[in-house]
């Protein structure tokens, strides 16, 4: 690890030069946030996807430090119940993707360049960034402690060429967690990492359904991490910026993450029961 990647990191986990201004996508017709520095032409556009029983609100300071950066951080927010539709959220970002590209955004001081465009999300959110992602080819797709969906993920990302980000936390071997299939599974370029004591909805801001149950707790260091890896990512595939090359780079050691072989990591687990072997079993229990 060199210490210039040590900074860059430091520097990046903390907010970047502009001003951030936020809109509501609802006045285009789709539920939602956008945030964006508050001008500038031909700017790059990440559009995120939220997790399960989550909404655009728990992600606010991850759009917002995205905006920091000169990104469009755009939004929808949908889905939000317990039984979402995972194709749903997909055509959403999807929807919510046209919406920064094709309207002028703001007073007229902001737009969108068309080549610079990334799909990103956060646990189911993540898988329906893929989703999203196999129906229009983006520069990038960034997933963040991706859980299963349906259609699966990892049964689309073969035939995505962009390059992908996924990030995982020490529960990477859990049911609720498919970074290494769909790292395995990638047909374009792709970086797998784990974040140092990070669970899988560390990310989440605030107050959410299960936090009851000792769930969902939100871990302040591991935000700031993931702010600070994905801008750098970002910055790299987005605008060809090779200062942030390190953050691309499946060999390079980066402070606070692992570096995960997916190959190596799916041979050496055990085989996951599937959704139908867990529901016999239940069957079976109940009997």
């Amino acid at each position: 690890m060199s210490a210039s990647v040590k900074s860059l990191l430091s520097t990046l986990s903390t907010p970047g030069p502009h001003r951030v201004v936020r809109g509501n996508l609802g006045i285009a017709g789709q539920p939602g946030v956008v945030f964006a520095p508050q001008e500038g032409r031909n700017l790059p556009a990440v559009v995120f996807g939220h997790g399960w029983l989550a909404g655009v609100g728990n992600y606010r300071k991850l759009l917002e430090h995205l905006a920091s950066w000169g990104f469009v951080a755009a939004a929808p927010d949908t889905e939000r119940g317990p039984l979402p539709s995972h194709l749903n959220l997909a055509t959403d970002l999807l929807t919510t993707l046209d919406i920064c590209t094709g309207v002028r955004l703001g007073d007229g001081s902001l737009s969108v360049h068309p080549d610079k465009l990334a799909f990103a999300g956060h646990g189911m959110g993540a898988g329906a960034a893929v989703i999203a992602a196999a129906r229009r080819p983006v520069a990038a797709v960034a997933a963040l402690f991706p859980s299963p969906t349906a259609p699966s993920a990892e049964s689309l990302a073969a035939d995505i060429e962009a390059p992908a980000f996924i990030l995982a936390g020490t529960d990477i071997d859990s049911l609720s967690c498919n970074a290494v299939s769909l790292a395995a599974a990638w047909g374009g370029p792709s970086v797998l990492r784990t974040v140092d004591k990070a669970t899988h909805n560390g990310i989440v801001e605030g107050r959410r359904a299960l936090a009851a149950l000792g769930a969902a707790k939100y871990e302040a260091k591991t935000d700031r991490t993931v702010r600070g890896l994905l801008v750098g990512y970002l910055s790299h595939q987005l605008l060809g910026d090779k200062k942030y090359q390190a953050f691309a780079d499946p060999e390079e050691t980066i402070p606070h993450t692992e570096l995960v072989d997916p190959e190596a990591a799916l041979a050496a687990e055990p085989e996951k029961p599937s959704k139908l072997q867990l529901l016999q079993a239940v069957q079976t229990l109940r009997k």
